[in-house]
């Protein structure tokens, strides 16, 4: 059996590992903003995130080192997921385990907007019981209701 992954929020000593992750290509090539993100500009981000109640912002981690992140951000009583996993820790399934927990622990609706071109990542999302509802301009969107 593999090791369990935890969830645990965020802290601003998180700050550089979470840059980094942001910063790497393939994530950018995935993201829907693209560009670098300067360490000013990630300062400011995750100073307004960690301090927003309608934000969670998460790490993964497997034996104790970080291996993803996750966000869930609340708008119209709607959580909407997002998700990244460090570079070196892709390709064994830790997406799909975190993410599954996330959204296990939400209660209310979720969503997440993926490119198109993320095949994991939607893969990801139906794993974690979300559905596919349309495609607008090269965005998948994905839904689950609320938890009964």
């Amino acid at each position: 059996m593999s090791e369990a992954i935890i969830l645990r929020p965020a802290t601003i000593e998180d700050a550089e590992i979470l840059l980094d992750w942001r910063n790497d290509a393939e994530t950018r090539r995935v993201s829907h903003k693209t560009s670098e993100v300067t360490i000013d500009e990630h300062a400011i981000w995750l100073s307004k995130i960690l301090g927003n109640a309608n934000r969670r912002l998460l790490v993964a981690e497997k034996g104790g080192v970080s291996v993803g992140a996750l966000r869930a951000d609340l708008s119209d009583g709607v959580w909407e997921l997002s998700w990244t996993v460090a570079p070196k820790a892709r390709g064994r399934g830790i997406a799909k385990r975190m993410v599954t927990l996330l959204a296990a622990e939400i209660s209310g609706p979720i969503r997440a907007e993926i490119k198109a071109c993320n095949t994991a990542s939607a893969r990801i999302a139906e794993y974690a019981g979300m559905v596919l509802n349309k495609e607008v301009e090269g965005i998948l969107h994905f839904s689950r209701a609320a938890l009964k």
